[in-house]
């Protein structure tokens, strides 16, 4: 296992990238801690297999440096990176067995047979593999094969890190978070560095401690499930998570007041938020979850038409008209039908102002 640094790491597929568009990852410095879960988050193109990648050795960065506990591995080969990678489809071998498979890369490394044993056994039973032992891996399931190709990536207790790219792509919905689970489970009890890659926030919540949000090749936020839900530092991070995402509304601010396009009522702008009638780009941020929604008028409630109401078994979904703009709210119970006057309040402290996208705090 290993500390993993990213100084000044970017990359560029073009030659003499002169603007961030050239860029498939923008510059940017973080550290991964030895034995922490970590994911790369975002949609299809914003860079993360790319980051993989470099950090794996099967891409070199245009600038910056590789380090894995301390020491610079930016031109290593991959084979001398000491890594473990496990891809979106299945990489095994068909003509072996399951334990066969699993046992590969141990007897590649000179263990003795009892010891490859003892940790094929160990890393069989916690995925599940075990009465599979002695079936050649021709013959199984695409979610089977998929297991054998994260025990492959499991087996070997001394590598630097552990890479996913996508691994649960080809799995069924059910079997999906039965193994995020079981990831889990199994990043406590072996205490391996993994970092994962998906585009799928529910995979990267609930596997990672730390997740790296990115987007145009940029990482603009990492931070555990909890800050990136309740804080998020970009309005992209906002948008992305939750289902739905953000509500962002254009605003303007003066005078600590801000006012939403459309609406009378201005809300008030907690002291010390450094946003001022020159600030342009300005947006207000709130959860659907912290969307008060009543038919009684309250202090400091704005008025909106409820436009539609969809009852979600957990929960009501409402969209209303505020002013020019659409906001969703998330309800306990109903509030009313569709063309009804409603009262919508905004905590002050669940409501977040953004200026070019990026937190004001």
């Amino acid at each position: 296992m290993a500390r993993i640094e990213l100084v000044n790491l970017a990359h560029a597929y073009k030659a003499n990238p002169s603007q961030p568009s050239d860029y498939a990852l923008l510059p940017m410095t973080m550290t991964w801690d030895d034995g922490g879960a970590y994911a790369l988050l975002g949609p299809s193109g914003c860079g993360k297999t790319t980051l993989l990648n470099i950090i794996s050795g099967l891409v070199p960065p245009s600038q910056g440096k590789v380090l894995f506990d301390g020491k610079d591995v930016t031109k290593l080969p991959t084979e001398s990176r000491n890594i473990a990678q496990v891809f979106q489809f299945p990489v095994i071998y068909d003509t072996m067995t399951v334990r066969e498979n699993l046992a590969f890369p141990l007897k590649n490394r000179g263990w003795k047979n009892a010891d490859i044993k003892k940790r094929v056994d160990q890393i069989a039973e916690i995925l599940e593999l075990t009465p599979d032992l002695n079936h050649r891996a021709s013959g199984l399931t695409a979610d089977a094969k998929q297991k054998i190709s994260l025990g492959r990536g499991l087996v070997r207790p001394d590598v630097a890190a552990v890479l996913f790219d996508e691994p649960l792509t080809v799995i069924d919905p059910h079997l999906k978070w039965l193994l995020r689970r079981k990831l889990k489970e199994i990043h406590h009890e072996l205490k391996l560095s993994l970092i994962y890659v998906t585009h799928d926030q529910i995979e990267a919540l609930t596997f990672a401690d730390q997740v790296v949000v990115m987007t145009q090749g940029e990482v603009v936020q990492v931070g555990s499930a909890q800050a990136l839900f309740e804080e998020p530092e970009h309005t992209f991070v906002g948008y992305f998570i939750g289902n739905p995402g953000m509500n962002l509304l254009p605003c303007t601010v003066a005078h600590q007041l801000a006012r939403i396009p459309g609406v009378d009522q201005p809300l008030p702008v907690p002291a010390g938020i450094p946003i001022g009638p020159a600030s342009s780009n300005v947006r207000l941020g709130i959860r659907p979850e912290y969307v008060g929604c009543s038919k009684e008028k309250t202090d400091g409630a704005l008025p909106a038409q409820l436009n539609t109401v969809r009852n979600l078994g957990t929960h009501w979904l409402a969209v209303c008209q505020l002013g020019d703009y659409k906001i969703a709210a998330k309800l306990h119970q109903q509030p009313g039908v569709s063309g009804d006057t409603v009262w919508l309040q905004f905590p002050p402290a669940r409501t977040l102002y953004y200026v070019n996208d990026k937190r004001a705090l």
